[in-house]
C-alpha cells in the first residue's frame, strides 16, 4: 500500500501561504506573497528536486493545480518532466476543467478516495495546496510529511497547523540538515495518533529523590 507524504515550505512562523508569487494566494489581503523568491538557496533548491524521487503521482488542491497546470507543461526540467508524466489528482468540490494531461478530479468522499490512491500508487505527493493539507491533517489521511522551514517572521497569513490539525505522534526520518542560508529540512513520519502524556514536576522529583 502507498504512502501519502506532504512537502510544504513554511515560515518559522508557520504560515505557508504564497511562498512563490505575489498573486499564488492574497486571499486575506496577505501582504507577503513570493516570501520564499528572495531566501530560497542552491541546497534548499537541491533539497526539494531530490525528495521527488520515486513520486508517481500529485494531490493537488485547486488552486495549485491551477498554478501547476498554467506553468509545468511549459517547461522542460527534470520535475516538469515528473509532473508532466505522472497522474495529477485534484481535490475539487466543482466539476471544474482539467487541462493538464493525465488530470483527474477526485470524488466528494476524500477519505475513501485518498484510499484508492493508495492502492494504486506507492508514493503520492501533496505540494502546496495548504488548504487540502489542513483537511488530510484533520482527517489523519498523512503518513509522512516534510517541511521546509525559511528563516523569516510574517506574523499573519494561512498557517500550515491552523484550523484543527488531528493529534498526531511523528518520527523523525532523518537528520535535520540547515542550508547555507538558513533553511532547515524536516522529515517525519506519522507513528501513532494519542500522544502521550506525562508529568514533568514528578519526574523531577523522582529524579532528585534517586
Amino acid at each position: 500500500m502507498g504512502f501519502v507524504r506532504i512537502d510544504l515550505f513554511t515560515t518559522l512562523d508557520g504560515v505557508a501561504q504564497s511562498p512563490g508569487r505575489p498573486d499564488e494566494d492574497p486571499e486575506g489581503g496577505f501582504a507577503f506573497g513570493g516570501w520564499q523568491a528572495p531566501i530560497l538557496d542552491d541546497v534548499a533548491g537541491g533539497w526539494v528536486q531530490s525528495g521527488m524521487v520515486g513520486m508517481d503521482a500529485l494531490l493537488l488542491g485547486r488552486r495549485t493545480y491551477d498554478i501547476f497546470a498554467a506553468y509545468w507543461p511549459h517547461q522542460d526540467d527534470a520535475i516538469a518532466q515528473l509532473f508532466n508524466r505522472i497522474p495529477k489528482y485534484v481535490a475539487s468540490r466543482h466539476d471544474v476543467a482539467l487541462p493538464w494531461a493525465g488530470s483527474v478530479r477526485l470524488g466528494s468522499d476524500l477519505r475513501s478516495a485518498v484510499a484508492e490512491l493508495r492502492e494504486r500508487h506507492e508514493r503520492i505527493h501533496v505540494i502546496g495546496s495548504l488548504d487540502l493539507v489542513q483537511t488530510l491533517l484533520a482527517e489523519r489521511l498523512v503518513d509522512e510529511m516534510t517541511l521546509w522551514v525559511h528563516p523569516i517572521l510574517l506574523g499573519a497569513g494561512k498557517r500550515v497547523f491552523a484550523g484543527g490539525a488531528a493529534p498526531a505522534i511523528l518520527e523523525l526520518v532523518e537528520p535535520a540538515a540547515t542550508s547555507p542560508g538558513g533553511i532547515v529540512q524536516l522529515r517525519y513520519r506519522v507513528v501513532g495518533a494519542e500522544p502521550p502524556v506525562g508529568d514533568m514536576t514528578s519526574t523531577g522529583e523522582e529524579r532528585h529523590a534517586g
